[in-house]
């Protein structure tokens, strides 16, 4: 049997919640570190701490990108 990398966690039979650190979250927002760490001060994006450690679920990326994507649609 496989085992999951460790920054990820089985959540249901099939899916994984893979937790990502703030370089993973710059490099596909293409944003800077300042920024992202903006995102995550302001609450715009989830973030869980383990220890000194930042970790964004992926989930809580993907619900940002579809919130700001509403927003620009609403506009």
């Amino acid at each position: 049997m496989a085992s999951l990398p460790p920054a990820a966690l089985q959540t249901e039979p099939g899916r994984t919640l893979e937790l990502l650190t703030v370089p993973q979250v710059m490099a596909r927002l293409q944003l800077g570190r300042s920024a992202v760490y903006d995102l995550l001060r302001t609450g715009q994006l989830a973030s869980i701490t383990l220890g000194r450690a930042r970790r964004i679920p992926n989930h809580a990326l993907a619900d940002f990108i579809h919130t700001r994507l509403e927003q620009e649609a609403a506009a």
